[in-house]
């Protein structure tokens, strides 16, 4: 019977010190693919097919592979973002990223008939595609030196009818290189220092392109800030998310790169530095 089913997947989860609620909640995903409802259909048999994609997915997940990827996809902000191991999983951190974003939007842009941004760094593209659907009047681009990235993030736009325009490339360079200019720079780059111990979930598994941000965790917010005065408008802001404890020496970076940005910090729910807003006039 499937509850019979669902409680030894619960136990393997469990000695694997991974949620056991995982179980259920896979369960559930894939009989909804086929339009059933698996807390109608308990007492009865799982068919042969569902049962082995489901026990595969299982071993995926006490490999401490992530569900996201077992799954296929990622909630963001309530859009359905799909992901695969060549781009970082959306976390929640970054849905208050965008928030914060939107928040400045709305103070320093009101009267703005098409404000022009970038998400610098895209992967899935969820940070430009939730940006573009809670702000339809924006114009949204993204880059991403990764082809593979690029084109899962042109498969979710397309997906969910967000009209986004794409480049692939380092950083802002194809702003650069095509002499064109924005009003808002988002980026969410990789701010991991390299010798800092991750979780075996994350870099088994996830693109460490995406992850690791040189020997400081600084080397991409670096380039940002250096190539930011040749693409961005005055008035205009940068806006990042950042690790905990990086406040203060990006503060001073962008003090000495740009000419007298106001610099705002704002903190993530668990109370952490996380959301680094730089305005230049």
């Amino acid at each position: 019977m499937i509850s019979q089913l669902l409680r030894q997947a619960e136990k393997r989860l469990s000695a694997a010190d991974i949620p056991n609620s995982y179980a259920k909640y896979v369960l559930n995903e894939l009989m909804l693919s086929q339009n059933r409802n698996l807390y109608l259909e308990m007492d009865r048999e799982l068919d042969i097919e569902t049962q082995t994609t489901f026990d595969h997915m299982m071993d995926r997940l006490v490999n401490d592979e992530p569900l996201a990827y077992v799954l296929g996809y990622q909630v963001f902000l309530n859009y359905q973002i799909e992901v695969n191991p060549s781009v970082l999983i959306p976390r929640p951190e970054t849905e208050e990223l965008v928030m914060q974003v939107l928040l400045e939007l709305d103070l320093d842009y009101e009267d703005h008939p098409q404000p022009t941004l970038i998400d610098i760094g895209c992967g899935s593209g969820a940070i430009a595609i939730a940006l573009k659907k809670e702000m339809p009047k924006l114009k949204v681009m993204a880059s991403d030196i990764s082809e593979v990235a690029l084109m899962q993030a042109k498969h979710n736009a397309k997906t969910l009818d967000a009209d986004i325009e794409f480049f692939l490339g380092s950083l802002a360079e194809p702003l650069m290189y095509a002499h064109r200019k924005v009003d808002i720079i988002v980026c969410n780059p990789p701010y991991i220092p390299e010798n800092e111990s991750v979780q075996n979930s994350v870099v088994n598994y996830e693109p460490h392109v995406a992850l690791f941000g040189g020997n400081d965790g600084l080397k991409f917010y670096r380039e940002v800030l250096v190539q930011a005065p040749q693409v961005l408008n005055h008035p205009g802001m940068i806006a990042f998310e950042i690790g905990w404890n990086q406040r203060e020496t990006l503060t001073e970076l962008a003090k000495a790169i740009l000419n007298d940005p106001v610099v705002n910090c704002y903190q993530d729910i668990q109370g952490k530095d996380r959301i680094l807003i730089i305005k230049v006039k």
